[in-house]
C-alpha cells in the first residue's frame, strides 16, 4: 500500500492520484523534480507494458537530466564522449601490447647488432665517430683567425 501523498507525476499534472497509479512506483513524491523533468522532455504517457515501464523510467530521466545539460546531443554527447575515451584507450593498450612483444622478442633471440634499437644520447662513448665532436680543448686556435662579436 502506498502513502496518500499523491506521487510526483500526479502532484504536477494536478490530477487525482489512484491506488493504482502507473506513475507512482517509479515517481515518488518526495522526488518531484524527477518526474518533472521527464515530462518537460519526454510529455506523459501510458503505453509501455508494465515489465518495462521501470527500466523506462530510469531511462527517460536519464535522456531528461542530459537534455537539460546538453539540448543539442543529450545523452548522444555523453556517449560519444566514452566511445573516444574506450578508442583512446584501445589504442594506448595496443601500443603496450606491441611494446610488451618487441621485449620479449628481444629478450628471447637477441637481434643482429645493427637492428638493435639503441638511444645515442644514452652513452657518449658508445655514440658512432659522426657524432663525436671534439671540445673546444682539443681545437688548434690559429691566432691569425680574427673574430669579430657583434657584442662588443
Amino acid at each position: 500500500m502506498r502513502s496518500c501523498s499523491p506521487c510526483a507525476a500526479c502532484k504536477l499534472l494536478r490530477r487525482r492520484c489512484a491506488e493504482d497509479c502507473i506513475f507512482a512506483p517509479y515517481f515518488p513524491s518526495q522526488d518531484p523534480h524527477r518526474f518533472a523533468i521527464v515530462h518537460k522532455v519526454f510529455g506523459a504517457s501510458n503505453e509501455l507494458p508494465v515489465d518495462q515501464r521501470g527500466d523506462a523510467a530510469s531511462s527517460m530521466v536519464y535522456e531528461a537530466n542530459a537534455r537539460v545539460r546538453d539540448p543539442v546531443y543529450g545523452c548522444v554527447g555523453a556517449i560519444s564522449y566514452l566511445q573516444n575515451q574506450v578508442s583512446q584507450l584501445q589504442m594506448q593498450l595496443t601500443v603496450a601490447q606491441t611494446e610488451l612483444l618487441r621485449i620479449k622478442m628481444q629478450q628471447d633471440s637477441p637481434s643482429p647488432p645493427y637492428l638493435a634499437p639503441t638511444n645515442i644520447f644514452n652513452n657518449i662513448d658508445s655514440q658512432p665517430e659522426y657524432l663525436n665532436f671534439p671540445s673546444s680543448t682539443n681545437v688548434i686556435q690559429d691566432p691569425s683567425l680574427k673574430t669579430e662579436s657583434i657584442w662588443t
